[in-house]
């Protein structure tokens, strides 16, 4: 069976292993970057790197965006938009809004394209693995043809139409969010009250407490490891745009309006630290505090 085309734009943290698997996995790939130089770090994969974004998307079956934020995906198919062929399905797996989403569907649709919203949840690990989380919004036949080319790169599930996968996605990074801040906080008492944090953490692992943030996040705060996977600006940006999806659907979460005061509060120091950077905004609420005497690793 003959693969299709792909078009893959935005080679970053997380762009750059999922355009590899896609690449390994025998995809005629095409890749482009705003820094051109990142997309030519991957033509030993196999995949075609392009400085020129038309040149990039022009015939691709599928064109697959992986961007910093809702206005960039959005400048970005503006400008790709007369290169489009017909019929052309744009997968956008960026983190925008659930407006965003659905105003780039409507623009694709009005210039003969289609459009899935899949944003993703994993991490740089997941993305490596091919294990992330995808959250897809579609009509039922653009997911059909969807589906194969984001099973490379995880596990996708479809959830409701155009606009939903944000909707999920904000729902997995409001739970992110706040249990990162929540294990913060147990750990940071367990030192502070006298018993050994470490030990803590393998206590509590096997019990209700147990969470993937806990084992990943919980150890990169023992470790004070701050270097990457999600940033601290990616969660705030992610927690302002769970607020205003709240907003839009008339509820109040005041969780989520704490959890987006810690992260504001380091966000202008340390925006490209992990976002377990949530236990320093902890710490700085409680002067003499910290958790472990290790030096802070940060980008």
């Amino acid at each position: 069976m003959t693969l299709p085309t792909v078009a893959f734009l935005g080679i970053g943290l997380m762009g750059k292993p999922m355009a590899t698997r896609l690449a390994q996995a025998g995809y005629p790939l095409r890749v482009w970057n705003r820094t051109a130089a990142k997309a030519e770090a991957l033509r030993d994969t196999g995949a075609e790197p392009h400085a020129d974004l038309h040149d990039a998307v022009r015939g691709a079956d599928i064109v697959i965006s992986i961007l910093e934020a809702g206005p960039i995906v959005g400048q970005v198919i503006d400008d790709a938009l007369p290169a489009l062929a017909h019929d052309t399905l744009w997968i956008d797996m960026s983190s925008t809004r659930q407006d965003e989403a659905v105003d780039f569907a409507t623009r694709l649709r009005q210039a003969g394209g289609r459009f899935v919203d899949a944003p993703v949840s994993g991490g740089v690990g997941g993305a490596e693995a091919g294990q992330l989380a995808i959250m897809a919004g579609a009509d039922a036949a653009d997911y059909a043809q969807a589906e194969p080319v984001l099973r490379v790169m995880g596990s996708p599930k479809a959830v409701g139409p155009v606009g939903s996968g944000q909707v999920a996605k904000l729902c997995n990074q409001l739970i992110v969010g706040a249990t990162i801040n929540v294990v913060a906080e147990a750990l940071l008492l367990a030192e502070a009250a006298g018993a050994d944090p470490a030990a803590v953490r393998e206590a509590i692992r096997g019990g209700f407490a147990g969470s993937r943030v806990l084992e990943v996040h919980g150890q990169r705060m023992l470790e004070r490891n701050f270097m990457p996977g999600g940033q601290v600006k990616t969660q705030l940006k992610d927690q302002r745009n769970i607020l205003a999806a709240a907003s839009g659907a008339g509820v109040t979460l005041p969780v989520t309006e704490l959890v987006t005061r810690q992260f504001e509060s380091i966000a202008g120091d340390i925006p490209s630290a992990d976002h377990a950077a949530g236990l320093i905004a902890l710490e700085r609420m409680n002067p003499g505090k910290r958790l472990g005497t290790a030096p802070d690793r940060m980008p």
